[in-house]
C-alpha cells in the first residue's frame, strides 16, 4: 500500500501559531534527516487522521508532497489530544534508500484458531509481543511480519529467532534473551510454567 500526503512549509512558530493552524483544521508537523535542514510543515488535519487509523501507514514509507515536491519519508511520532480525535503535532523523518532504517513493525498472529493447543486443548493465545524492532532498506521494509501459530500445542511457545523474516529484514535485539512472542497456555497458566512441567515430564 502506497501513502500520499499533500504538506506546505510553515514560517510561523511557536504555541500561539499552532494553534492558529489547528483552529484551521491544519496540523503543524517537522521533516528532518537527510542532507537536508529540518523543515516545519503543516498538513490537512482530517486527511492526518483517516491515514492514521490504518496500520500501514505506521511502517510504509510515505510519499510526502512538500511544496509541490515529492520526498519519501516516514512517520516518526505523532502527538494527539488526551481524549479528543485531534492531532496536535506530527513528525517525519526523511528516507535515504542507501540506509538501513530502524523501525518498529507489527506482528500479525495467523491460525491462532486450528492451533491444536487451542482448538483441542482450550488453550489461550499469550501475546507477549506486538512489534519487534527491525533493521532494513527502505525497499525492504515490510508493513507486517506474519506468526504462524497453526502447529503450536499448550506449553509450546515462538520465540525471537523462530520468526521468518521477510528477504533483508534482520531484527535489532536490546538484549542478550532470545525472548518469547506468542505462547499457548492452559486456563489459568502461563507460557513459562506449561513449558516447565512440559521438560519435568
Amino acid at each position: 500500500m502506497q501513502f500520499e500526503l499533500i504538506a506546505q512549509s510553515r514560517t510561523l512558530q511557536g504555541t500561539s501559531a499552532s494553534r492558529r493552524l489547528r483552529r484551521t483544521s491544519k496540523v503543524p508537523g517537522i521533516v528532518y534527516g537527510g542532507n537536508t535542514a529540518p523543515q516545519s510543515i503543516e498538513v490537512e488535519h482530517n486527511d492526518l487522521l483517516l491515514k492514521l487509523k490504518k496500520e500501514a501507514f505506521h511502517t510504509t514509507i510515505i510519499s510526502l508532497v512538500l511544496d509541490g515536491k515529492a520526498e519519501q519519508v516516514l512517520l516518526r511520532d505523532t502527538q494527539v489530544h488526551a481524549y479528543k480525535p485531534l492531532v496536535l503535532h506530527v513528525d517525519f523523518q526523511r528516507v535515504d534508500a542507501t540506509h538501513a532504517l530502524h523501525v518498529k513493525v507489527p506482528l500479525h498472529f495467523v491460525n491462532e484458531e486450528i492451533a491444536p493447543g487451542v482448538k483441542l486443548n482450550g488453550g489461550l493465545v499469550n501475546h507477549v509481543m506486538t512489534e519487534v524492532d527491525v533493521q532494513c532498506l527502505a525497499a525492504d521494509l515490510p508493513g507486517f511480519i506474519e506468526v504462524d501459530l497453526s502447529a503450536l500445542k499448550i506449553g509450546d511457545s515462538i520465540h525471537l529467532s523462530q520468526l521468518k523474516l521477510p528477504k533483508g529484514v534482520k531484527l535489532v535485539h536490546h538484549t542478550a534473551d532470545d525472548s518469547v512472542v506468542v505462547g499457548i497456555v492452559g486456563k489459568g497458566g502461563s507460557t513459562e510454567a506449561a513449558e516447565g512441567e512440559a521438560a519435568a515430564e
